[in-house]
């Protein structure tokens, strides 16, 4: 059970880890709001792998087939939240932070997070890849163990996203109020980018 967790352990840092849409909102979220509000946007990233990794690793064929017939609308409503995030992060004003800080609940934060990650259809199939490669897709058998794996890929999962906000927040207190509006522009500008890559990946197969 040991190895099964520590296996799970690492896929979960390894599909968490790549720099994507996700880990450009957690860093940013950490320099205007604090390290609590990157770390939650981590853990609702987290909470979605766990899902992903429930329908992988209990071979739930039924809904992994239905996850990829609606691999569509997936794209489509996950990049329009992307743009969506991303230009309201290039014209947010550092001025006006401190009170969104208070005004953004950390449930908005784990919400918007949990929902980008759902709506991308790539997670569950890098979780069906995973695990067929590393030769563990027996573990739809035993629930036990099924049970095992998908609690390491969490506890990967939420491992670097707390190592993602406590390295961000190291650097929080050097960024004054200009170097905060690059920030925005920045992330805005990521993000926004991510989303238009999805929805001309999704023209461009259509």
């Amino acid at each position: 059970m040991m190895q099964l967790l520590l296996r799970g352990l690492i896929i979960g840092l390894s599909i968490a880890a790549p720099v994507g849409p996700i880990g450009v909102l957690c860093v940013r979220r950490t320099l205007v709001d604090g390290r609590v509000a990157g770390f939650v946007s981590g853990l609702g990233a987290a909470t979605a792998d766990a899902i992903y990794g429930c329908v992988a690793g209990f071979g739930l064929a039924a809904v992994s087939g239905l996850l990829v017939n609606q691999l569509t609308w997936m794209r489509l409503v996950g990049g329009l939240f992307l743009c969506f995030l991303g230009g309201r992060a290039f014209l947010a004003k550092p001025a006006d932070q401190a009170q969104a800080a208070h005004s953004r609940t950390l449930v908005s934060a784990y919400g918007t997070t949990f929902f980008l990650t759902l709506t991308n259809p790539m997670t569950i199939l890098s979780f069906a890849a995973v695990f067929a490669g590393l030769g563990i897709a027996e573990t739809a058998r035993d629930y036990g163990a099924a049970t095992v794996l998908v609690l390491g890929v969490f506890m990967g999962s939420v491992l670097w996203w707390f190592l993602l906000s406590g390295l961000a927040s190291l650097m929080r207190e050097r960024f004054d109020t200009r170097a905060m509006r690059w920030v925005n522009r920045g992330s805005g500008v990521v993000v926004s980018a991510f989303g238009v890559v999805a929805l001309v990946g999704l023209v461009w197969h259509v």
